[in-house]
């Protein structure tokens, strides 16, 4: 399931060392939460697990002990220092990728499905990829999420720019849905899938949050300092809001 990724514009907008401090703590915690879920809801035999946009291979560190892991990186330089790493990475895309013969048990997609283009498509190749009794997850933006509708609300009042960042506006390869658990639901469940288990996650953590505001283009120091000490000081209110991620855990459907 192809998506048009210009590499080299993606590496000059985002340095990539940056964008990983910034991520990294909230993606392992977030990662080790979601396999959780995976060992609890997946059926008990389930040994074959692939992630498609495997960036880093931090998820696949998180479930190798748990899984046969198996990533998929379109991104030939993340997916390249992925690789050197040691981790089980093909380069390339979904499922195109893949042997004609290669099946799954579980099949997960973190911060990927909110950025393909035809996401009807990938869920059938997904359903035609999945063993029987098979599991599909998604860990992906909320449109119900608290940041979301704020900034929603700040563009109807003029202020663009913080829904344009949730959208990655501009950038190599940006958002192009945002789904909430009942429309998701029921795309899914028009494929072939059955909902099983839904859940958040954290959005914000406080270590990377810094580099996370600065690692896109230029943002001034002082407007920087004032967006950092101001989240951070929400940071036990926005525990309490609707969270800007959801999980959601799929049955593949019995024929």
């Amino acid at each position: 399931m192809s998506v048009a990724i210009n590499q080299q514009q993606l590496h000059e907008t985002v340095n990539e060392v940056e964008r990983e401090v910034s991520l990294k703590a909230l993606r392992q915690d977030n990662f080790r939460t979601i396999l959780g879920h995976a060992r609890r809801h997946a059926a008990p035999t389930a040994r074959t697990l692939l992630e498609v946009g495997s960036a880093h291979g931090w998820f696949l560190e998180t479930a190798a002990p748990h899984f046969d892991v198996l990533g998929i990186e379109p991104d030939e330089t993340v997916g390249g220092k992925t690789l050197a790493r040691g981790l089980p990475v093909r380069l390339g895309y979904f499922p195109e990728a893949l042997r004609p013969d290669e099946r799954f048990d579980i099949i997960i997609f973190n911060d990927v499905i909110e950025h393909i283009p035809d996401i009807r498509s990938a869920v059938k190749a997904c359903h035609e990829r999945l063993n029987p009794n098979g599991t599909l997850i998604l860990n992906l933006p909320s449109s119900r999420g608290f940041f979301y509708r704020l900034s929603k609300i700040l563009a109807q009042a003029g202020l663009h720019g913080p829904f344009d960042r949730m959208w990655q506006k501009d950038l190599p390869s940006p958002h192009i849905h945002y789904f909430n658990t009942d429309n998701l639901k029921a795309l899914l469940e028009s494929e072939g899938f059955d909902l099983t288990f839904s859940t958040e996650l954290e959005a914000v953590k406080a270590a990377g949050l810094r580099e996370r505001l600065s690692h896109v283009g230029h943002v001034n120091p002082l407007k920087l300092y004032f967006q950092y000490v101001g989240i951070l000081g929400t940071l036990p209110f926005l525990r309490l809001l609707p969270s800007d991620i959801i999980v959601c855990i799929f049955r593949k459907r019995p024929a």
